[in-house]
């Protein structure tokens, strides 16, 4: 037996088929479906999905109906979805585009799985005649390195959280193999719109309006140092968070410039600050003799339980800054200065859990391990260790 095939009826042939039929009246539809050679059924059927979704009724093979409501609906999501597209091309892409047909064709490369080729070609106002052409020509030698440097110079940017400028991008650079100077590295960061924090001011946490004896200088500036555990310096500073302030205490040790001790407390007392620190910047690194620790004047400084504490160590002599003299413990300033600049003013206001979890990042897996110093010839503390810590 010879099976018989469907037909496949156009829809705007069944769309003039159901219009005429309402002319000939209800009770001639039948009949008009046999004239036409169509099975009456297949006409009731059409007849039933126009009057509910009316010239969507007929949208071929894999559409889906829709109704005159859903038509706009499904139109109006189709062109917020296409202006999120345009927008996230725009977005990405821009930067590249004003870096030349080179930065282009890689942004379309590297984003093609993403968007359409057609879409994004369109969105950027480039050719696809262009880019297929350009596609399938070799890139030169000087072309391939630029690429590289860019992605690298990014790279970098990002993977220090956008606490580098040129300088210690080309340091970290050379230390990777690159041939390439300060110069080259600020042309392709001004290229690239990478453009590292800025420093902002921070507010004093020093109260030298007590009674306690201060000490005088002994540092005296002495900033620069030969070997450890020599000469600490300290200070206080300040973290606004989402639920008050936060105060962080450090301990430096000017050799290597390695916070080897530090606090971060809710309170401004002796007991939360400085003595914290202190105990843990004599775990972290043993006095084995004659030790200059200097701080301000600050009363958590110059208390008798903490003087008490550092005059238990025979070999250890305190030194204060002169009043209202922050260039006196300037080594201390500057970390605090780097630190609100790369940490704090570069966020919103932090609840103080992540706060404390972010300044531990900060101290004991960025400054103390992967910054590059510029004090240490742009080396990190690990490596400076490594050469003069035998």
């Amino acid at each position: 037996m010879k099976l018989q095939t469907m037909k496949n009826y156009e829809p705007s042939f069944k769309e003039n088929v159901v219009k005429l039929s309402y002319e000939r009246g209800k009770g001639q539809i039948a009949s008009f479906a046999r004239e036409l050679g169509i099975a009456p059924d297949f006409l009731y059927k059409w007849r039933q999905d126009f009057e509910k979704f009316g010239t969507g009724s007929f949208c071929g093979s894999g559409h889906v109906k829709l109704t005159p409501e859903q038509a706009v609906i499904f139109n109006l999501e189709k062109k917020i979805k296409d202006s999120k597209i345009t927008l996230e091309i725009l977005k990405k892409g821009t930067k590249y585009v004003s870096q030349g047909k080179i930065m282009t064709k890689q942004f379309i490369e590297n984003n093609k799985s993403e968007f359409s080729i057609q879409k994004i070609c369109a969105v950027l106002e480039v050719s696809e005649t262009t880019y297929y052409r350009r596609k399938k020509q070799e890139l030169t030698d000087t072309e391939s390195r630029m690429i590289l440097l860019k992605q690298e110079i990014t790279s970098i940017f990002y993977e220090f959280k956008q606490r580098y400028g040129c300088t210690k991008i080309t340091k970290e650079l050379q230390s990777r193999g690159f041939k390439i100077k300060n110069s080259s590295v600020k042309f392709y960061m001004r290229m690239l719109g990478l453009r590292s924090k800025v420093k902002r001011n921070y507010k004093v946490t020093t109260d030298s309006h007590h009674n306690h004896y201060v000490v005088p200088n002994v540092l005296n500036r002495g900033f620069t140092v030969n070997e450890p555990a020599k000469t600490w310096v300290s200070d206080i500073t300040y973290i606004q968070t989402t639920k008050g302030f936060l105060y962080l205490t450090i301990v430096m040790d000017l050799f290597d410039r390695k916070i080897i001790g530090w606090s971060l407390s809710t309170k401004m007392s002796t007991k939360a600050t400085t003595l914290p620190a202190w105990e843990m910047a004599v775990n972290n690194r043993k006095i084995t003799k004659d030790l200059i620790f200097h701080s301000d004047r600050g009363i958590q400084y110059a208390n008798k339980i903490f003087t008490n504490t550092l005059d238990s160590y025979k070999c250890v002599r305190r030194s204060m800054s002169r009043k209202q003299n922050h260039t006196d413990n300037a080594v201390s300033e500057s970390f605090f200065s780097s630190f609100k600049k790369e940490l704090i003013n570069r966020n919103k206001l932090l609840p103080r859990k992540q706060m404390r979890a972010d300044v531990y990042e900060y101290i004991e897996n960025w400054y103390n391990k992967k910054r590059r110093h510029s004090f240490l010839g742009y080396k990190t503390i690990e490596e400076f260790d490594k050469i003069n810590l035998i």
